[in-house]
């Protein structure tokens, strides 16, 4: 690909770091606003070191926070199989259609299509193809009364992240979850937003900040690696968004006076960049994104960046990477690695302004 005078992306390589186990958060903070808060310059480089709880105090009159209230819901399930004892598990990705879903099976090789899978006596699912990603399409079936969503709320366990290295518990449904989720459907929650708690959001409105509100619904292609040294050649997953009109509008009034726009995590981000329109503006939209940022990126819609550390040549990674720079971001973890922050889903928060 020819890139004439403009900056070419950085490889897939670039992006390599080493974060030690024992920094991957496996349990969530007893107070969600007591993890460490680490406020980055992207301009020129510089660290402080907080906590959370300390960033109200950074908000001004007039700014906008920016929420992802996708509601995450606990989308690991366990079956058994037809005329068999064996155990399956079931991770549901996303609702195709009435009764129709896909996802993902494990062990994949022993679910085929035809088979037929039990989750209890009144709830089962047929496999009815396979798809491009190695998942499945499953077609569920209920006695009278009965529906997925009551099972899955009952029985569901959170659908925590690989890196997590232990089983997900009773607790796990409300702490890998935001205080103000009110849209079910995403497979992985917004950490950056985890953080939160309700009496933080109450005083920020006192503030007169303006807390608005977009909807993206994350999948698993989040954990999804990379496979391509050539960034330019990777392809997101497409995932459902929704950027309603009252939060355009307080949006745009708020770019028109000049004040700034705080995004909270890369799946607002997102978002907010896929409905940009001439003039530093956005319109009210709801579709699906595949929008993959990486550097060199124009920002229109971010002026400070909330965040959790993401790991090393994630695509969460190389979208805080361009809204600073590759170098800064590295230096900045290898600051977190050094102070011993927290990193991924159960971590700590860096704000980048």
């Amino acid at each position: 690909m020819f890139f004439g005078n403009i900056e070419r992306p950085p490889r897939l390589s670039e992006f390599q770091l080493e974060v030690p186990d024992k920094l991957i958060g496996q349990r969530p903070y007893k107070k969600r606003d007591e993890c460490k808060l680490m406020v980055l310059d992207k301009k020129d480089g510089s660290i402080q070191h907080k906590k959370f709880k300390d960033i109200t105090s950074l908000f001004k009159k007039g700014d906008v926070l920016v929420l992802n209230n996708t509601q995450v819901f606990s989308a690991r399930l366990f079956a058994s199989k037809e005329k068999s004892e064996s155990k399956v598990e079931v991770f549901l990705l996303r609702e195709l259609d009435n009764d129709l879903w896909e996802a993902m099976v494990k062990p994949a090789r022993k679910v085929r299509i035809g088979n037929k899978l039990y989750f209890n006596n009144d709830i089962a699912c047929d496999v009815i193809d396979n798809t491009v990603s190695g998942g499945r399409v499953l077609r569920f079936e209920f006695k009278e009364n009965k529906n997925l969503y009551s099972f899955i709320d009952k029985y569901g366990n959170a659908p925590l992240p690989p890196y997590i290295k232990r089983k997900s518990e009773l607790s796990d449904k409300n702490d890998y979850q935001t205080v103000y989720a009110t849209e079910r459907g995403s497979v992985a929650a917004p950490t950056a937003g985890i953080h939160f708690t309700k009496p933080m959001l109450n005083a920020i409105k006192k503030k007169g900040v303006n807390i608005a509100y977009i909807t993206l619904h994350i999948g698993l292609g989040t954990f999804r690696s990379i496979l391509v040294e050539d960034l330019t050649r990777h392809n997101m997953d497409s995932e459902y968004y929704e950027v309603p009109a009252e939060t355009a509008e307080i949006i745009n009034v708020a770019r028109k006076h000049k004040k700034k726009i705080w995004v909270v995590g890369t799946s607002s981000v997102r978002a907010l960049e896929t409905v940009v329109v001439s003039g530093f503006q956005i319109t009210a939209k709801s579709g699906w994104t595949d929008k993959f940022i990486y550097p060199p990126y124009n920002f229109k819609m971010c002026d400070c960046l909330i965040t959790n550390f993401h790991q090393p040549k994630s695509t969460l990674m190389m979208l805080v990477s361009a809204f600073s720079n590759k170098d800064t971001i590295m230096k900045a973890y290898e600051e977190a690695i050094k102070k011993k922050y927290k990193f991924y889903s159960y971590g700590d928060s860096m704000l980048i302004m």
